[in-house]
């Protein structure tokens, strides 16, 4: 057992009390984050008080959540919670979201615990002791073919800049749908990686990388075999501009597909007309 794996308990008992709440109480009242982002009283509510939790439990490592941020404690390993991974699905009843509290060293994603309270699957990894869900060992898809593989794509931008930022998210989209057995958008990247982990998709492409959705379900997704890059195909970090999670054998297709897509650009309205 590694080092990081004895704060796996702690882990445990965090986002078992945030599932808790998530099945138990309603969202509250809504507070908008820019264009159409939004929190719900209840992601407030869960990271306060698994940040009292994880600073009592562990008051030498820092914390950063996403609604409140503000780290604490010391930068050498850090606490990261999403509390709620997918509101806009959870706000709606749709059951594909998740708590999400991942551990870094550093800038390294070492540990990772995701629960999906509404679907009865919790995921676990710390570095060098593999993933499970709910206790027993998984792995990653081994696909090689983009043709043969289910691929998770984050959701389209918004807000300041939306429409320059999803001119990638779009013309990676249309090229996928040419090359790929399936494109899904969940809504929840904790819960993509996940999935990638468990092997029920086969890649998880974010084109963004923040700590609180990435840290935990970058660590699982390692631990059970899958390549996890940025999109120069240098290893992922917390500073990683984007998140390129996959099968081993599709990641370099994947990268590949990116650059085109990235070369040549299609705008929202010629998506929307069908000229590309």
């Amino acid at each position: 057992m590694s080092g990081y794996a004895e704060l796996l308990p702690v882990a445990f008992e965090a986002v078992g009390r945030g599932a808790e709440a998530m099945r138990g109480r309603s969202p509250g009242s809504l507070t908008v984050k820019g264009d159409r982002d939004l929190a719900s009283d209840l992601d407030f509510t869960i990271e306060r008080e698994l940040r009292a939790f994880l600073r009592h439990a562990t008051p030498a490592i820092g914390f950063l959540g996403e609604e409140e941020e503000g780290c604490t404690g010391l930068a050498e390993l850090q606490w990261v919670l999403d509390p709620i991974d997918g509101t806009a699905n959870f706000v709606r009843g749709i059951p594909l979201c998740a708590v999400s509290l991942g551990l870094l060293h550093r800038d390294d994603a070492v540990l990772g615990v995701i629960e999906l309270p509404f679907l009865g699957s919790r995921y676990a990894a710390a570095r060098g002791d593999g993933a499970s869900l709910n206790g027993q060992p998984i792995k990653a898809s081994t696909v090689e073919d983009l043709s043969e593989a289910i691929v998770a794509i984050g959701d389209y931008a918004v807000g300041p800049d939306a429409s320059a930022k999803n001119r990638l998210r779009l013309a990676l989209t249309a090229r996928l749908a040419e090359k790929a057995q399936r494109v899904r958008m969940t809504g929840s990247a904790a819960l993509d990686l996940a999935w990638l982990a468990e092997g029920r998709i086969d890649a998880a492409l974010t084109l963004s990388n923040h700590a609180w959705d990435m840290a935990a379900g970058v660590a699982i997704a390692r631990e059970a075999g899958a390549s996890v890059v940025d999109r120069d195909g240098t290893s992922h970090d917390a500073l990683s501009a984007m998140t390129i999670a996959a099968a081993p054998a599709l990641s370099d297709t994947l990268l590949t597909l990116l650059a085109k897509a990235d070369s040549q650009q299609t705008s929202p309205d010629e998506i929307a007309s069908g000229s590309y």
